[in-house]
């Protein structure tokens, strides 16, 4: 929200968020700045519905309407039409999307928010397996630097997974390449002798407690 203040609108941009960042008020600027939002609507939203597009509910949209604010903030913050998408995800959940965009069709404005979630889940992975618990330094550039050295491994290990034709998965592959990085040993040598389960169950060593 901090970042909010300082974020200069680009027009004919779509800035793609989660329900955590609702700030009506920040919304209009970038609509009053010619750039397009999608945002994830809360349960409390106060809503006046003035027009309802048609719909098809076989690909999942379950209403696609145009309104106003009812709420006594939201309404001063936001005192533009607004466009409300509810729609039906593949798991069953029903989702509420406000946009700011009457031209693109619903299904696309609910895809746009899909891709975003791509990207969470891109960097949920990087926070769980790269490690980065904690920033080197404090200035923007040492925060850049290092974010774009976690994306530029996974990348890398990626890369290597695929052309390698690695059965690994890159978390195993990381942590390999952590524990042999003075080895002066080939890669395409070490990451294949990487055991598969079914040889660490199948082991002549296990002992077992019972017969």
């Amino acid at each position: 929200m901090n970042i909010f203040d300082h974020l200069i609108p680009e027009a004919g941009a779509f800035y793609v968020m989660d329900r955590g960042y609702i700030d009506f008020a920040q919304l209009h600027r970038l609509h009053q700045a010619n750039s397009y939002f999608v945002i994830r609507g809360k349960s409390n939203l106060r809503f006046r519905r003035r027009y309802s597009r048609p719909t098809d509910r076989t690909l999942g949209i379950i209403c696609d309407q145009l309104g106003v604010l009812t709420g006594f903030y939201s309404a001063k913050d936001y005192p533009t039409p607004l466009r409300r998408i509810r729609c039906r995800d593949d798991q069953g959940k029903t989702l509420v999307f406000l946009t700011n965009n009457l031209e693109l069709g619903a299904t696309t404005i609910s895809e746009l928010y899909r891709c975003r979630w791509q990207v969470e889940l891109f960097f949920k992975w990087i926070k769980q397996h790269l490690r980065i618990k904690a920033f080197f330094g404090t200035s923007e550039n040492a925060v850049k630097s290092q974010i774009w050295i976690a994306v530029s491994v996974y990348v890398l290990v990626a890369i290597l997974k695929k052309r390698l034709n690695l059965t690994a998965s890159l978390y195993q592959i990381l942590q390999i390449l952590s524990l042999t990085l003075f080895e002066r040993t080939h890669l395409d040598q070490l990451l294949t002798r990487i055991p598969t389960d079914e040889n660490q169950h199948n082991s002549s060593n296990q002992l077992f407690l019972f017969d």
